[in-house]
């Protein structure tokens, strides 16, 4: 018989309203638990806040929000994360005013904090091969991190998706992977031949590992998930950096998921095919690796653009208009 997990406990007693807010996120959005986590915990902290002030969450004023953005200022929060922690605060009260719970949105009139447009971090394909390498040369797993990261580098795989991923979708040889991403919609990314080799390599040792074992995950753990954790492959990355010879500080998973981006670009793929296949609701959040590769892409708008191959037509100045 599975023995029934506890509840998870929160450092404040939770309102009706968030709670309420959280299952509208999962029933209606499909939001992942990472997400309603990352929620739960930053409505929180605003109930926290908020408590010195003697107001809850759902009875806020705009002058309390104001002050409660002011002091993630004060104790050094970037901009970034305060400007993700406003977008949590005004989806709340937009919920809260579209069921009534409220009369008005005191979130509406929040200034956002400005914001610089952070590159992505992206590693060299003479670096990733090496970190392939490093792998293919511990080998003490029985290839699993060799396939792991051929199918991150080679697909663009979100962490989450790629730890997740069902066998039966390596089975038989495919050539392309049905990926369930963020609100369960389900997508379909290419396999290289190389993650094809990996994946046929690692089943056989999966197989023998396992036995009489069963698993639903191509990269099954004795965990609680029943596969292997983002956090447990985040170590393992850093240290086939290290084997590799890179800094691990700049190598995560999600340099990875940038990396295929920016090397597709760079070889002349279009941004909506890339915007596919990373999963992107939003081309516009697929185009911040355009500022990664500006050199390529100029080239590309110059030898084929009509209107700056018309540009560099010679002139003859020595004719007037019509002569030939």
């Amino acid at each position: 018989m599975k023995k029934k997990q506890p509840p998870k406990r929160h450092p404040v007693d939770r309102s009706r309203e968030v709670e309420t807010f959280l299952e509208m996120l999962q029933a209606e959005r499909g939001a992942s638990q990472n997400t309603l986590d990352a929620y739960g915990r930053d409505l929180d902290d605003l109930q926290v806040f908020l408590a010195r002030r003697r107001q809850k969450p759902a009875a806020a004023d705009t002058p309390a929000l104001r002050a409660y953005l002011k002091a993630l200022d004060y104790v050094g929060m970037t901009p970034r994360t305060v400007a993700r922690r406003l977008s949590v605060l005004r989806q709340f009260y937009r919920f809260l005013l579209a069921e009534r719970m409220r009369d008005d949105d005191p979130a509406s009139t929040l200034d956002s904090p400005k914001l610089g447009r952070p590159l992505p971090k992206v590693l060299t394909r003479v670096e990733v091969d090496r970190l392939i390498e490093a792998a293919q040369a511990k080998g003490a797993d029985g290839g699993r991190m060799e396939t792991l990261l051929e199918i991150l580098y080679g697909s663009g795989l979100r962490v989450s998706e790629l730890v997740g991923l069902p066998v039966g979708a390596a089975e038989r040889d495919p050539t392309m992977l049905l990926v369930r991403g963020k609100g369960s919609k389900e997508r379909q990314v290419p396999l290289s031949d190389p993650a094809r080799a990996a994946i046929a390599k690692w089943l056989r040792t999966r197989a023998a590992s396992l036995g009489e074992e069963k698993s639903r995950y191509l990269f099954p753990s004795r965990g609680r998930e029943g596969h292997l954790t983002r956090q447990r492959f985040a170590q393992l990355l850093k240290e086939a950096a290290l084997a590799a010879g890179i800094d691990p500080v700049r190598v995560s998973p999600h340099v990875l998921r940038h990396a295929f981006a920016s090397h597709l670009l760079e070889a002349g793929a279009d941004l909506r095919s890339v915007q596919l296949m990373l999963g992107h609701a939003d081309i516009a959040t697929t185009q911040i690796y355009t500022h990664v590769v500006p050199e390529k892409l100029r080239a590309l708008v110059e030898d084929h653009h009509p209107l700056a191959k018309r540009r560099r037509r010679p002139v003859d100045r020595g004719r007037e208009p019509g002569e030939t």
